[in-house]
């Protein structure tokens, strides 16, 4: 009762208890237990049941311990047994159960031990995770990141365009300046220029000579 061994004098009337553990039955649970409404634990442990669950236990809605441990019971386990808000001690372990482990209502509240021995279930609360369980996208691919960084791409991309049609038309005028001669300000300052770039040229040869006459 409850995960524990405990001796009977007499038979309970204040419960209503169904007890066939360690026997040898075989095939299907009979799914007419769920018509047992009255039933507040039942204990099938440690036989030789096939197939699913029956979605009838869903129906037992006075059940307190339910406990189908060291069975060869397949599929998954049934949301159904959500609704069983009375249900305080659950034992599915060592069986052949699959999929994730459903997180609704009263299932969530039992330990990983409720489900241990079934290789291939998956999820909270054991500590083997579903394979299919959709990662979080990195930040990098978020949409909002993305459009971050387009965004100041493009602010970068028009700052270089602006920066080389500013070079490109400052060029241009000033050799416009320097074959008409006009504006005279503008011709006089690029003749500067020309000149101060002839003499920066010239004075690594001056010092050149300097040096080898010495």
């Amino acid at each position: 009762m409850k995960g524990q061994d405990i001796v009977l004098v007499k038979i309970l009337t204040i419960f209503t208890t169904l007890d066939l553990s360690n026997n040898f039955f075989q095939g299907d649970i009979p799914i007419v237990i769920g018509h047992l409404q009255s039933l507040i634990g039942l204990n099938l442990s440690h036989n030789h049941f096939t197939g699913s669950i029956p979605l009838t236990l869903g129906d037992l809605t006075n059940l307190e311990w339910l406990d189908l441990s060291s069975n060869k019971l397949s599929g998954v386990i049934p949301r159904k047994l959500g609704d069983l808000t009375f249900l305080g001690y659950l034992n599915l372990s060592k069986n052949q159960l699959i999929g994730q482990i459903p997180q609704d209502k009263q299932l969530s509240t039992f330990s990983s031990d409720s489900f241990r021995g079934n290789p291939c279930l998956c999820g909270t609360p054991l500590p083997t995770a579903c394979p299919w369980d959709a990662q979080p996208p990195p930040p990098s691919s978020s949409p909002s990141f993305n459009h971050e960084v387009h965004e100041s791409w493009l602010k970068q991309k028009v700052v270089w365009i602006g920066y080389a049609s500013g070079v490109v038309i400052g060029i241009s005028t000033a050799f416009i300046a320097f074959e008409t001669g006009r504006p005279k300000w503008l011709a006089r300052g690029v003749s500067m220029l020309e000149r101060k770039a002839t003499e920066w040229k010239e004075k690594p040869k001056w010092m050149a000579n300097q040096l080898h006459g010495h």
